[in-house]
């Protein structure tokens, strides 16, 4: 079904429309010691806790102009830390036409949005490697709306909020509503890939690939990042403290770790 973006829908009643956005983030770190190891995992647990995971969902809230009915966080032991946000639909607001658009969204100094029944989840996942002295945090965030709104537009903000060197997004829409004259709509925007929801500067940063059903209405897009620094992969000292054996060595594990978090295979 193709969409006018001039001429806004008319429903029989509610927008029973879900549509559910999963945004997986990776950042791999090369820890060659236990110590490294442990203080990574230390940093890691202090900059996604609870509360600043919390902070980036409300503020995602925020942006959609959303009510937070209920907040439920935990930090575990050893590590990791999730955060469910249950939001329902906040001041009435006229839906503007350009939010269904295939475009990046806005960041938290534009609230211009709403939805209903709706959650976002974040869940954390460090962990590593147990010989190759690889470490690798995985934050999931699920933000899922039901209504006019679609959580494409709160990517731009999620991605912003998090350093990530490999990100895997799924988009679907669930469910049908009905137009004034009882027709089913199974879907209530147009959408080509999720890259359309990224800013320009953001791709340029990546490698990409699409896996889309159009038919059901999944789309899937991963990214890598391009560019390969290895001083940005070693914690607590730099590659010039390193011989070019095991700069070789080291650059050739965190490549491999990311192409087959990447590809989602084994390569070795």
């Amino acid at each position: 079904m193709k969409i006018n973006p001039e001429q806004r829908i008319e429903l029989h009643g509610f927008n029973n429309l879900t549509k559910s956005l999963s945004f997986n983030m990776y950042d791999i770190c090369y820890t060659k010691t236990k110590e490294e190891r442990e203080a990574y995992i230390e940093y890691i647990d202090e900059q996604y806790n609870a509360d600043r995971l919390t902070h980036i969902l409300k503020t995602v809230t925020e942006m959609i102009g959303a009510h937070v009915l209920n907040i439920a966080k935990q930090d575990y032991v050893p590590q990791g830390a999730s955060v469910t946000i249950l939001v329902s639909e906040g001041p009435v607001v006229e839906v503007p036409a350009e939010s269904l658009d295939e475009s990046p969204g806005p960041l938290p100094d534009s609230v211009v949005m709403h939805l209903d029944k709706s959650h976002i989840t974040v869940h954390t996942y460090p962990e590593f490697h147990p010989h190759e002295g690889i470490s690798t945090f995985r934050a999931d965030i699920d933000v899922s709306t039901c209504g006019e709104i679609s959580p494409l537009k709160a990517l731009n903000y999620l991605i912003h909020s998090f350093d990530t060197d490999i990100m895997t997004l799924d988009y679907r829409v669930r469910g049908f509503t009905r137009n004034v004259d009882g027709k089913k709509l199974f879907i209530d925007h147009d959408i080509n890939s999720i890259q359309n929801y990224i800013p320009e500067e953001v791709k340029s940063k990546y490698d990409l690939i699409d896996v889309n059903v159009y038919q059901q209405n999944i789309f899937h897009t991963k990214c890598k990042l391009r560019e390969f620094d290895l001083n940005n992969y070693l914690f607590g000292y730099t590659k010039d403290q390193l011989v070019s054996e095991e700069i070789e060595e080291i650059t050739e594990k965190l490549k491999t770790e990311m192409d087959e978090i990447f590809y989602g295979q084994n390569i070795k």
